[in-house]
């Protein structure tokens, strides 16, 4: 960014440091808690075709609310009373699309498109306004607002609709739009398109806020499993067991992330020389990661509630496809940090698959620990891999 929009008085002042997350960002994460409480809680009782691609919709919306706000207080500080007040104002926003996630797809699918749409609409146009037309940030601004307008359009209609199939096709388009524009720059007739050099972010922020809504999914995965476990009459052997090997779960997925990769990604995005691409890029592994995590987290629910009842075959995809979409995400994440897709990952999805037909042999408890055990190999596996990483030489790639 030139040195002359450092002047405005809404934007983080830089100095070279990385910029600490706020209080008003971590306060704001609160709504994202309660957020992917009720997506976990959707996805586990609309375990059909249907309502997986209704849950990832809803998903994506909840992610590009959040990224979108991300970007925000990257380059503006939420200190400042304005970017404060509008922060709030986009929290009670998010707080009503979440408290809808239930009957979006039913008799709240207008709240829900509301809310989400004056969230995104809202946000950017009030930067818009605050930014003078030849301030740096200006002409990305006024494209994402058009691109936002034009997804508006298909949220609300979608929310208009009265079937759920036409529902769930406009609000896929509408996704799309939000999700694949700044692909191409959010290029607009007559407005032309962003560079993402263009995007001066600061990495170190970014990746932290990227690292702290990871915490914000590991924690409802907690919750929920504390939650079911106190709903829970008698604390029988094999719900303490059910216990343990979710817990361990969890435990695998946040060494995956925190223990072997987190630190040496914010390494890699503070120093790129591109580092707009690289939160880009961060973004959409996220989304990849977090839905991991849910899915997880719906798998967990099943284990603590019928640990001895034997599977179908929504519970089989449901206990299989969390790990494994988590596992992708966190290759394509440390593909980005060190250039290479780690071996340990690709040979855990690959063990997840070959459990499914396993899955219909077994209980609930028992494919649980199975897939435990593959998260838990996994890591063992990249821990090596990190200590070889910090004990080799210092300029060398980390190929797995």
């Amino acid at each position: 960014m030139p040195p002359d929009s450092a002047h405005h008085p809404l934007l983080r002042h830089r100095d070279g440091h990385h910029a600490r997350v706020t209080f008003e960002e971590l306060f704001f994460d609160l709504i994202y808690v309660f957020a992917v409480t009720q997506l976990s809680h959707q996805l586990l009782h609309h375990l059909t075709p249907g309502g997986v691609m209704q849950s990832l919709i809803l998903w994506l919306a909840v992610w590009l609310g959040w990224q979108y706000t991300c970007w925000v207080t990257n380059w503006f500080d939420p200190e400042t009373p304005r970017i404060r007040g509008l922060l709030f104002a986009t929290m009670v926003l998010a707080l009503c699309m979440a408290a809808s996630i239930p009957e979006a797809f039913g008799e709240r699918g207008l709240l829900f498109a509301g809310a989400y749409a004056a969230m995104q609409v809202g946000r950017t146009a009030f930067i818009v306004w605050q930014l003078p037309a030849d301030h740096p940030l200006a002409p990305n601004y006024r494209r994402m607002l058009g691109w936002l307008v034009i997804a508006a359009v298909f949220w609300v209609a979608g929310g208009i609709a009265a079937q759920q199939e036409t529902r769930a096709a406009l609000w896929l388009i509408a996704v799309l739009c939000e999700y694949v524009s700044p692909m191409f720059g959010f290029a607009l007739p007559g407005l032309g398109r962003s560079r993402t050099s263009d995007w001066t972010i600061e990495g170190g922020h970014l990746a932290e806020r990227c690292q702290l809504f990871v915490i914000v999914a590991l924690g409802e995965t907690l919750l929920a499993t504390g939650a079911t476990l106190a709903d829970t009459p008698a604390w029988t052997p094999p719900i303490l067991s059910g216990l343990l090997a979710t817990f361990l779960g969890t435990l695998a997925m946040w060494w995956l992330y925190f223990g072997t990769s987190s630190k040496d990604a914010t390494a890699a995005i503070t120093h790129s020389s591109d580092p707009g691409r690289i939160g880009a890029y961060f973004h959409y592994i996220h989304a990849i990661l977090v839905a991991g995590i849910i899915a997880t987290a719906v798998g967990n629910d099943l284990v603590l509630e019928h640990p001895d009842a034997r599977l179908d075959t929504a519970q089989v995809i449901a206990l299989v496809a969390g790990p494994a979409i988590y596992l992708l995400g966190s290759a394509i994440y440390k593909k980005v940090v060190y250039a290479a897709i780690p071996r340990s990952h690709i040979a855990g999805a690959l063990v997840l698959v070959v459990l499914i037909p396993v899955g219909y042999a077994v209980s609930l408890l028992a494919m649980g620990w199975l897939t435990t055990a593959v998260l838990m190999a996994v890591g063992l596996w990249e821990g090596r891999q990190l200590k070889r990483r910090r004990t080799g030489p210092a300029a060398a790639p980390a190929h797995h």
